[in-house]
């Protein structure tokens, strides 16, 4: 057996590293599920301090809910870099059954790099990084140390988001329909078609 026990194989040591990578997934997919559980509590409080005119209450509100929309949002960004890994790995595998050796990947180095900074995931995906570096997939990555520069309209826009989550949640009764945007045909203003639709169904499954 050897004084360090056997070496592992390459391709069960990927296999290995995809079957984290869907665990990783389930668990975002339960995060998921439980800030949904929240939104649901936060749009009946909404509706409630709508009912008494608390119009404070409901903008502290509001922006939790923006909170926890982006968050779900961000949470299946990473699904999807996670899956492309994932996918990435898989062709891996059929590339060393034709070169009999792991290629480096600039495809799963990318999204590693976003994924090392997902707070949710980050101590899992640093040592998944560590193990690709080992089997020469991907290289040492440098931490990035840059801070993002925050656009100087981030407080109107702030705003502007909190007005149209009333809006919706309330049915009208509180906040500011979303702004109609103009069409790329003579400047003329025109309805955010997708908005409403989306609007529309989210409302529906409210009344529900």
């Amino acid at each position: 057996m050897g004084l360090f026990g056997k070496k592992k194989d390459p391709k069960e040591e990927v296999r290995e590293l995809q079957r984290k990578m869907r665990q990783e997934m389930r668990a975002l997919d339960r995060q998921v599920y439980s800030i949904q559980r929240e939104e649901q509590k936060v749009t009946k409080e909404i509706k409630e301090a709508a009912k008494k005119g608390d119009k404070d209450v409901c903008v502290i509100l509001a922006k939790s809910l923006i909170q926890s929309r982006k968050a779900i949002s961000k949470i299946h960004v990473s699904k999807a870099q996670i899956n492309s890994v994932i996918m990435c790995m898989q062709e891996q595998l059929a590339t060393m059954r034709m070169a009999g050796a792991l290629q480096r990947s600039t495809e799963v180095m990318k999204n590693m790099q976003q994924l090392v900074k997902v707070p949710e995931i980050m101590k899992t995906m640093r040592e998944m990084s560590a193990e690709m570096m080992k089997l020469g997939i991907i290289e040492e990555m440098i931490e990035d140390t840059l801070e993002s520069v925050e656009p100087a309209d981030l407080e109107e826009k702030a705003q502007e988001e909190v007005e149209n989550i009333l809006w919706e949640v309330t049915q009208g009764e509180l906040g500011k329909a979303p702004l109609a945007v103009k069409s790329n045909i003579g400047g003329i203003a025109t309805p955010a078609a997708e908005d409403f639709e989306g609007m529309a169904q989210r409302l529906a499954e409210l009344r529900d």
